[in-house]
């Protein structure tokens, strides 16, 4: 079935080329979006991984007060630089399309 000016499915050709327009646009918003979310959850991810695995190469020596003042220490280090990909990770979150 056609409609007005010879394109099928009826109707005006600027609003068939509007309403492509708008999917298209909606469309590419969606992709944005999922984007964004994948490079925060990766990034938390990250951070975690970090961490942890920097964590774990740790082997603190002496008596249990001594190790946990070598991990405090260590992570004194490592905070700053998880929250910096933490925040990272959030501004990808939060950040409108």
């Amino acid at each position: 079935m056609e409609g007005g000016f010879g394109f099928p499915f009826g109707g005006d050709p600027e609003e068939l080329l509007r309403g492509l327009r708008e999917f298209a646009e909606k469309q590419a918003e969606t992709v944005h979006e999922a984007q964004r979310e994948q490079f925060a959850t990766l990034t938390l991810n990250t951070a975690v991984e970090l961490t942890g695995a920097a964590l774990s190469q740790m082997n603190p020596a002496g008596a249990a007060e001594e190790q946990a003042m070598a991990l405090r220490d260590a992570m004194r280090v490592l905070f700053p630089e998880a929250v910096a990909l933490v925040s990272a990770a959030r501004q990808g979150f939060m950040r409108e399309g």
